[in-house]
């Protein structure tokens, strides 16, 4: 799987499709009328053991003013001086989990997503040699835990749902997984690595 995983996204920035407005990053100044979006990334960190490949995901705190309790990468918003989502996301994934940069091979990138709240988030492909000794942050990661690879890819497991909001209604993707409903951005950035992985 690791050798499928590099030669999908061979390190590029640009395995991402040129067509996709989000891949432009950070977010461009917004139009006049036109709410500006906020520059995030997030990484996909896959542990590779020698049984098959696991997602790494966790839980985050009640007590987060965005998001609080949903299953989460980890991951953030941009900070001034910062020139690319992979610092972005290899920071703020230290800063949570208290995994070092150092321990992370980055493979690529996939498309960008933006959201509902606001942010244009990249995800980063990572790669994760165990043993793995995390610390996470009580403030901001209420759990940690892991999904094998095998259970994305299949399609079996991606199931859509329907949610009412201001009258209108949307679909959704969820992957329940054990007692975790994993939704929103991470459901959604996890169907489309399940898509590629199943092309390739």
């Amino acid at each position: 799987m690791r050798d499928l995983l590099e030669k999908i996204f061979n390190g590029k920035k640009s395995g991402l499709d040129p067509l996709v407005p989000e891949n432009v990053w950070p977010a461009p100044p917004a139009a006049e009328g036109e709410k500006k979006l906020r520059s995030a990334a997030v990484l996909v960190p896959l542990i590779d053991y020698d049984g098959g490949m696991k997602v790494l995901l966790t839980q985050r705190t009640e007590t987060m003013p965005d998001h609080a309790g949903q299953i989460a990468f980890p991951g953030g918003g941009l900070r001034k001086g910062e020139i690319s989502p992979e610092e972005t996301a290899l920071r703020e994934t230290q800063e949570e989990i208290g995994l070092v940069a150092s321990k992370i091979k980055i493979l690529g990138r996939m498309n960008a997503r933006d959201t509902g709240t606001g942010y244009r988030v990249m995800p980063i492909i990572g790669i994760i040699q165990p043993p793995l000794s995390l610390t996470p942050d009580p403030s901001e990661v209420a759990k940690v835990f892991e999904v094998p690879l095998e259970f994305i890819i299949d399609p079996v497991n991606h199931r859509l749902e329907t949610r009412s909001e201001s009258g209108r209604s949307r679909e959704y993707y969820v992957l329940p997984y054990n007692e975790y409903y994993i939704w929103g951005l991470t459901a959604r950035i996890l169907v489309e690595l399940g898509k590629i992985l199943r092309k390739a």
